[in-house]
């Protein structure tokens, strides 16, 4: 296996854990939160689609680059 493919098995695995955790702050905005974790929450979000885009887009290249 060659460093890039390690690389890119690490960004999967980031953009995995990533998913992972929206699904849990999607599950914590279901349970009844206050205003102040809401906007927490939804910072949390936005911060973490903005990491996944990053990583989609690394991945994206790396793959296109071994082709």
């Amino acid at each position: 296996m060659s460093s890039e493919d390690i690389i890119i098995e690490k960004l999967f695995e980031q953009r995995d854990m990533n998913l992972s955790m929206l699904k849990n702050l999607d599950f914590e905005l279901l349970m009844d939160p206050t205003e102040k974790e809401i906007e927490k929450i939804q910072e949390l979000q936005k911060n973490t689609i903005e990491e996944l885009k990053k990583i989609e887009q690394e991945i994206a290249f790396l793959t296109a680059k071994k082709s």
